[in-house]
């Protein structure tokens, strides 16, 4: 009888540790997400000061428009748009917002940057192969969906010719069914 409830004592005692760090990991993911949201407004409050200094180089570009200060505006323009998605990533949490942060920055990269044929060429392919991961790898699983259950925006326009399928297949059954 007394290794019985030594036992039992074990297995509540095991239960409520458990209920404990359940609660702990919900407690530590509440704060890492508060820490985000807290990020992406730092890094949207720093974007918004860094437009100042690209909106005083547009009239730079009518003056002495050399390649110098068209360089500099592509670069400061490129930038803003990297943390513009960045910050999309941080508030969408899916697969396809990383890939468009990956998009961008090697874009910038090719666009601003002073590289030789070889590095392009990788630069290129690897373009080439986010569109590709895009188009043929990205499955539910993957994260597609929102927290919420619903498509996230930037997927959700390639499912919307099969939904329209099913909702189409649906509607002829219904109308060949006899009232």
């Amino acid at each position: 009888m007394n290794l019985l409830n030594t036992r039992l004592s074990r297995i509540g005692l095991h239960r409520r540790e458990e209920r404990v760090k359940r609660v702990f990991r919900d407690q530590i993911a509440e704060a890492a997400a508060l820490l985000e949201i807290v990020l992406s407004g730092i890094v949207l409050v720093a974007l918004l000061i860094s437009i100042v200094p690209l909106v005083r180089c547009i009239p730079e570009l009518f003056v002495d428009g050399d390649g110098v200060e068209i360089y500099d505006f592509l670069t400061r323009a490129l930038d803003i748009v990297i943390g513009i998605e960045f910050i999309k990533m941080l508030a969408k949490h899916s697969p396809g917002s990383v890939l468009e942060v990956l998009l961008y920055a090697i874009a910038r990269h090719m666009i601003v940057g002073h590289e030789d044929a070889v590095q392009n060429l990788v630069s290129v392919g690897a373009i080439a192969l986010i569109f590709i991961i895009r188009r043929f790898f990205f499955v539910p699983s993957f994260g597609q969906k929102l927290p919420g259950g619903q498509l996230a925006p930037d997927v959700a326009h390639l499912y919307a010719t099969e939904d329209r399928a099913a909702e189409s297949r649906e509607n002829a059954g219904n109308a060949e069914a006899p009232d």
